[in-house]
């Protein structure tokens, strides 16, 4: 357990004000809206055959002949960020993670259900395309130095398309755990939904989850040129395959999936570096999904799960956190690195989930002399995505279209080079250039894009060539679905 460390005036304020706040009602911010614009965020990184009801119309058609050069097809999924690449570690980890967030909080979502469904089934998709052949995952479409050396739409793409893959003599066990773990989490989404389609997903998960077990080794050493330094595996890939087993386990109850957590959890170091989630470590993910069944009364041979998920909350709270987990005088939670708000979307969806699974177990945290209640934990959670919504000393949302002050340049190709709308005309590779160190405005909103964010300072400067601010991602939005799901019905 986390004992306390000392905490200053301004923590123990911070504390004491989420203890007093009413965990049930939640005002001052429509999350409604803001949940409508951070799904509408994915329609603007679709890649592919757009469908008739795209609602961001300033997006075309884009990468059609993807796959092309493998002879297979390789259309659609997301761009994962601002640039033109599919890189499938992410995208599968945005898949994942939209997938538990409709699990969880898709009762809470109201008619933006519908909307955050499509968006996971426009990342499955892919994922089936990219899983299509026995003992091979596609998981990278483009060359992310020939792309970066380009400022285009997507529509005028004329980079290296490259098709990347993993196979039994170029392992990568940390994308195939995580693409099995997003398609079994989709085929739980999709259960009731589409029977026919969620038993597609399921029994592809367990293939791509075998593979990934029976040949291990990381992606970033059998395709160090292509994916390092963008998504190199930098954390191991032994938490992806506890990862893509405890989601297998979750959607298919097989005792198989069962043992192999409980005969590896050691081995594949599920009590390292608890304090950390996200696309690259699933750590403290895995321990709080895998801790509801403890906490349900389901599965006491699982325990030392829920012992590693109270260890990481503790480590989260303001005041007793861990070293590696600051807070900005903003209230913003900071950890080392770029784009922080994946880290702020991420942890506070685990403490909103955690919170959840307390409170219908009618649990606690013990955190040392410190007693962390479910309320706390949601209130903490809320302080994150309230920040983003623009209660910070900026004053600012840093979700695009939020708001009456939000990003207005943000490292996007699409979004900051006008439009096939508005310019018919091809532009080019270096001829995007002028439009990247504009300092006007970008021309096309992407409504509900959720950018990179300030650091420990809580500045933020508005700028395009500061891309570990102001660029935005999926897999920033993708837990951001279920934390706007929960409060949208509390407001």
């Amino acid at each position: 357990m986390a004992g306390n460390s000392f905490m200053t005036p301004a923590i123990m304020l911070m504390l004491a004000v989420l203890l007093l706040i009413s965990p049930e009602v939640y005002a001052g911010h429509n999350y409604r809206d803001a949940l409508r614009k951070s799904i509408l965020f994915f329609e603007g990184q679709r890649s592919g055959k757009l469908p008739p009801d795209q609602r961001l119309k300033w997006r075309r058609d884009s990468a059609l002949r993807d796959g092309s050069s493998a002879g297979v097809d390789l259309t659609g999924g997301y761009y994962d960020a601002g640039d033109n690449v599919k890189f499938g570690f992410p995208m599968a980890f945005t898949t994942t993670m939209m997938s538990w967030s409709v699990i969880d909080f898709g009762k809470t979502m109201g008619p933006e259900l519908e909307n955050a469904v499509k968006a996971i089934k426009w990342g499955t998709d892919y994922l089936m395309k990219a899983t299509q052949i026995p003992g091979v995952v596609f998981v990278q479409v483009g060359d992310a130095y020939s792309d970066h050396n380009c400022w285009e739409r997507p529509e005028d793409m004329d980079t290296l398309r490259t098709v990347y893959k993993i196979d039994k003599d170029h392992p990568g066990s940390e994308v195939a755990g995580e693409t099995a773990a997003a398609l079994a989490a989709a085929s739980i989404v999709f259960e009731k939904r589409d029977p026919a389609y969620s038993k597609m997903l399921l029994d592809r998960a367990a293939r791509v989850f075998a593979f990934a077990q029976k040949y291990r080794g990381a992606y970033s050493d059998s395709l160090y040129q292509a994916v390092c330094p963008f998504y190199c595996d930098f954390n191991g890939y032994e938490d992806e395959l506890l990862w893509g087993a405890a989601w297998l386990h979750k959607a298919s109850k097989k005792r198989v999936y069962r043992e192999f957590i409980v005969k590896n959890q050691v081995i594949l170091k599920a009590g390292d570096t608890i304090h950390e989630f996200g696309w690259d470590n699933k750590h403290a993910g895995i321990n709080v999904l895998i801790s509801k069944m403890v906490l349900m009364g389901k599965a006491d041979y699982f325990q030392s799960f829920t012992q590693n998920a109270d260890e990481f909350i503790c480590s989260l709270l303001p005041g007793i956190s861990h070293p590696q987990v600051q807070y900005s005088q903003g209230g913003l939670l900071v950890k080392s690195g770029g784009s922080n708000m994946q880290h702020v979307t991420s942890l506070s969806f685990l403490l909103l989930t955690y919170s959840n699974y307390l409170s219908h177990a009618k649990k606690v945290v013990q955190c040392g002399d410190f007693t962390a209640s479910p309320a706390l934990l949601r209130q903490t959670a809320k302080r994150q995505v309230d920040y983003i919504l623009g209660d910070n000393p900026m004053k600012m949302s840093y979700m695009v279209g939020y708001g009456p002050k939000f990003p207005q340049m943000i490292h996007h190709r699409g979004s900051s080079v006008p439009s096939v709308v508005d310019h018919p005309g091809r532009i080019g590779c270096k001829d995007g250039s002028r439009y990247f160190l504009s300092p006007n405005p970008n021309p096309n909103l992407l409504i509900g894009a959720v950018v990179g964010g300030p650091n420990v300072t809580d500045d933020f400067p508005d700028s395009r060539p500061y891309f570990q601010l102001t660029e935005p991602t999926t897999y920033i939005n993708a837990p951001l679905l279920g934390l706007l799901g929960y409060f949208s019905a509390r407001s």
